[in-house]
């Protein structure tokens, strides 16, 4: 597993992840006694939107203890919380992880994929080339405001529930009940399928 850390390893997408973290899931990865499902949700409005997802979803699998189990279909939406009209569309789609990783370490992990395609955090509903967030962990149920499980709006948007529900029919929001029954409570408008598109399962 060291091997990603490799002295002038040059794809940015794959770094940083802290040795302490590569030391924890080395141990863990040996056996792979417990791993944890996670789900992920990715989103991107500038730039090459495709191109940037795909990388994300490449750099989930390149973590030592992250398992990339499944890909949603592409999505595209109208940004939310600001003005229609006033940024570009989003791509969106929803990953289904297995992974030894605790939450605090997988959202360092996002954090540093953000950093690696220069996420820039200008605003609270900003344009952005990448925004990958925690929707669920497990089972896990927790308030912390470092990361709040499961994420605080996921019950509430399309552009996550749509994609998840395409992948896992019976999934269920912690605390919140099936993905299919809160699909069913939401608007779909200003989100749409884009079959023309695919995102591809890490080999």
């Amino acid at each position: 597993m060291t091997a990603y850390l490799t002295e002038g390893q040059s794809d940015p997408t794959v770094q940083p992840v802290p040795a302490s973290v590569v030391e924890r899931v080395d141990a863990a990865d040996t056996t792979l006694q417990n791993p944890k499902r996670a789900v992920l949700s990715l989103g991107s409005n500038l730039g090459n939107r495709l191109e940037t997802l795909q990388g994300a979803i490449d750099a989930l699998e390149d973590t030592p203890g992250v398992r990339v189990k499944a890909v949603s279909p592409v999505y595209e939406t109208e940004p939310w919380g600001v003005e229609p009209g006033s940024q570009p569309t989003y791509f969106n789609a929803v990953v289904v992880l297995k992974t030894t990783l605790p939450p605090s370490s997988l959202l360092e992990r996002a954090h540093a994929i953000e950093e690696a395609f220069h996420r820039v955090r200008d605003g609270r509903w900003g344009p952005r080339t990448i925004d990958v967030d925690i929707v669920a962990y497990a089972d896990a149920v927790s308030g912390d405001p470092v990361l709040t499980l499961p994420h605080p709006h996921a019950h509430e948007r399309a552009f996550v529930l749509a994609p998840w529900h395409d992948v896992e029919p019976e999934a269920q929001l912690p605390g919140r009940g099936p993905v299919h029954h809160l699909l069913t409570a939401v608007t779909r408008e200003g989100v749409l399928p884009r079959p023309d598109l695919e995102l591809r399962l890490p080999e």
